[in-house]
């Protein structure tokens, strides 16, 4: 696999959600949970989807339980908490783990390609995607939606 749109995560609703399917629009991929320090990140992570995904940004969420089990909820009780309490309408993979030798591919391929910067070390980990499919950046949970960092990288990619 050469680049992310090759991959797939399955949508929180259970649907498939092909990155495929997203081909030539950057991708702000996030590994999220409900009960972490950084989960006010979704009110800017959906702040960002409203003003750049008319000019080709598309933001995912993938849930993941590995960080002090602070993402213990299902599937649907994470898409209601995410909608309810954030508004949240950027898709939402299932739950799925980021690290390690368990690790979503996608995961598995973007630590290969960006090395330490592509390995979520906490919650709200950012990878971000160029419109080519291939990674262009890693972000850690301390760079917020709203950081100037990620906001002239994404407006270098759109």
């Amino acid at each position: 696999m050469s680049g992310a749109f090759d991959f797939s995560f399955t949508a929180i609703d259970g649907s498939p959600l092909p990155l495929a399917s997203l081909r030539g629009r950057v991708l702000l991929v996030v590994n999220v949970a409900s009960r972490c320090g950084f989960t006010p990140q979704y009110a800017g992570l959906q702040k960002l989807h409203e003003t750049y995904a008319p000019r080709g940004l598309t933001v995912i969420g993938a849930p993941s339980n590995e960080f002090m089990g602070q993402e213990p909820g299902s599937e649907a009780e994470i898409a209601r908490f995410c909608s309810l309490t954030y508004g949240v309408t950027f898709p939402l993979t299932s739950k799925i783990e980021v690290k390690g030798g368990e690790a979503h591919p996608f995961y598995a391929w973007a630590a290969g390609a960006l090395g330490e910067s592509g390995r979520p070390g906490w919650n709200f980990h950012k990878i971000l995607i160029g419109r080519d499919g291939q990674a262009v950046a890693g972000y850690s949970s301390r760079v917020t939606p709203h950081d100037p960092v990620l906001i002239g990288a994404l407006e270098e990619l759109l």
